[in-house]
């Protein structure tokens, strides 16, 4: 008997003031895996996530976590999921370590505290008032109050924003773990290398709506298709797209991602390197990195998209929800 999805969402629609955030979204989370939602300011993917943790309701759809109605079970799902809300969740006065002793409390079976608190790096800054607390810190904070209470499934919002290399890693490590101890996990992100390197599947929500899905190998390698990335000093000359599409073949796709950058997908091999060398150099065009490779989960947001994925809370969004 198949393994029933953490998450489902089906034809979920949210409106405010009349515009929709949310435009009958379709999608499903499994067990067992991490899961990166993407998208730009605005997209709805904030409102599907806190629909998801049971803070809003849905206007039209269905949404179902671990089973169980995210409103109408609410009291039934909330010991098993753990939400991590960025810079977000304590109280301004409160200690670092206070809070966290104080979310376990409230656990039946929560992880040592202070086990947690060393893994996280929260011990030297335990006795600091939240308020006065680096990014960096209130997000592992965040994270330590998301997973003490032991989660059969955790929604992590910019997990590692604002956090040194180091306390990256640290946290990276950390998620791949809870993974394999059978925890599932659904995170949003701005750092695409992040999406790339964590998540067993990638969700891509544009105007409220999937745009994308799969494995981060799937949506980077264009099928059997190599690629090269062309960066430039300056911005490209008019019609420099087609220009290079006509130089190297009906075969090959030319897309700009933005006036200094773009990424020729085909059957592109070293021969083709050379030729959008000469084409560059017929056409005044000085390159600053010309690349041979795969594309990258940045290159094909910014392809699906027309946009890049700002490291920015979604503005528009919360202006839509008022």
């Amino acid at each position: 008997m198949p393994e029933f999805p953490a998450v489902s969402v089906s034809g979920l629609v949210m409106e405010y003031a009349g515009k929709r955030a949310v435009d009958g979204l379709d999608l499903e989370v499994a067990r067992h895996s991490i899961t990166a939602v993407l998208g730009p300011n605005g997209a709805g993917k904030t409102t599907t996530l806190e629909t998801c943790e049971g803070y809003r309701r849905p206007h039209a759809g269905s949404v179902r976590v671990l089973e169980l109605d995210p409103i109408r079970d609410r009291r039934a799902l909330l010991p098993r999921i753990g939400v991590m809300l960025q810079g977000q969740g304590a109280w301004s006065g409160v200690r670092a370590m206070e809070m966290l002793r104080h979310v376990a409390r409230m656990h039946a079976h929560p992880l040592d505290v202070e086990m947690l608190a060393d893994r996280l790096g929260l011990e030297s800054c335990g006795r600091t008032p939240y308020r006065r607390l680096s990014g960096g810190q209130q997000q592992r904070l965040g994270l330590a109050m998301a997973i003490v209470g032991r989660p059969e499934l955790v929604f992590v919002d910019e997990p590692t924003a604002g956090m040194d290399p180091q306390a990256r890693r640290t946290t990276w490590e950390l998620l791949r773990e809870l993974r394999g101890d059978g925890v599932t996990v659904v995170l949003t992100t701005h750092y695409l290398d992040e999406a790339e390197q964590l998540a067993d599947n990638v969700h891509i929500i544009d105007r409220g709506r999937m745009i994308a899905s799969g494995t981060p190998l799937e949506l980077t390698r264009g099928g059997n298709s190599a690629t090269i990335r062309l960066v430039v000093t300056r911005p490209f000359p008019p019609g420099a797209p087609e220009s290079l599409r006509a130089t190297l073949g009906e075969r090959i796709e030319v897309t700009r991602l933005d006036e200094r950058s773009l990424v020729v997908t085909g059957p592109a091999d070293g021969s083709t390197l050379a030729r959008v060398s000469r084409w560059c150099e017929e056409h005044d065009v000085l390159p600053e990195s010309l690349i041979l490779g795969r594309r990258s989960l940045e290159d094909v947001f910014l392809e699906i998209t027309g946009r890049p994925l700002a490291a920015a809370d979604d503005t528009i969004e919360e202006a839509l929800r008022g």
